[in-house]
């Protein structure tokens, strides 16, 4: 395949679904998850720039990462896809749907949001950069992943918690920088969901500390065709915290789609 701008699996045959992965993330949040997919599906994920093999981009905002998305895409010659964004990843997502709708055939925002983050998010962003500038990634890392599970399941998800925190911890501090200032410089995106014309399906974990669940319960009733999926003792990582349950939604909304 050719030089593409962006870091990429391509496996399975059949109808595409692209993988956005979130934060401080990489494609292979996505691996184990997604494998049982192929036997159905043409599954592409992707690493977002600055994040796992992708290089570093001229500016990290949610358009710009999606035009890259849209580059590796024409690239890899997928053409009508399912886009499957986990947090950052849905809002790069909705980013792509506003600028390319005319690609999707369905778009699931997994633990996401087209809100905007609130007054008291964007000064957390903030303290974020100010906390990775003065003690670096590493330290970072160690206190970010493990909170975005929920409590009772920290202990089963040990092996995914390390998994994470070494992506993390592999993450160049300008990404995340320059993440943090785009995800808190994002718009409203409320009206994509109003607007757009293909199926949007929402995972939403009842303990995501991230996506509060009365967010999600703000937006999955606007797209025009819409299921939602709220999972009980599920924070942020619904792909590790409940991996079989959460691929079969992922699986029965795809095999649903037009």
């Amino acid at each position: 395949m050719k030089n593409t701008p962006l870091g990429y699996t391509d496996s399975g045959t059949g109808p595409a679904i692209v993988f956005l992965h979130g934060f401080c993330e990489s494609k292979d949040l996505w691996a184990e998850f997604a494998k049982p997919l192929a036997k159905q599906f043409r599954l592409v994920a992707l690493d977002l720039p600055g994040h796992g093999e992708s290089p570093a981009p001229e500016g990290f905002s949610m358009e710009a990462q999606a035009e890259q998305v849209y580059l590796t895409l024409q690239q890899l010659q997928v053409e009508k896809f399912l886009l499957v964004g986990h947090s950052m990843g849905g809002y790069v997502a909705l980013a792509f749907a506003e600028k390319y709708p005319e690609l999707l055939r369905g778009l699931c925002l997994f633990h996401s949001t087209a809100l905007p983050d609130s007054p008291e998010k964007k000064e957390n962003r903030l303290k974020t950069i100010e906390f990775v500038q003065k003690h670096g990634v590493e330290k970072f890392m160690d206190s970010f992943v493990a909170p975005l599970f929920a409590p009772a399941n920290r202990d089963a998800c040990q092996k995914a918690i390390q998994k994470m925190q070494d992506i993390g911890k592999a993450t160049p501090p300008k990404t995340i920088e320059g993440c943090l200032q785009a995800m808190r410089n994002r718009p409203d995106r409320i009206q994509v969901l109003k607007e757009i014309r293909v199926p949007v399906f929402f995972i939403a974990g009842k303990e995501d500390p991230a996506v509060p669940l009365e967010a999600t319960l703000q937006q999955c009733h606007l797209p025009e065709n819409s299921m939602a999926y709220f999972i009980g003792e599920v924070g942020h990582m619904g792909m590790f915290e409940r991996t079989v349950a959460t691929r079969q939604a992922l699986l029965k909304f795809a095999e649903t789609l037009p």
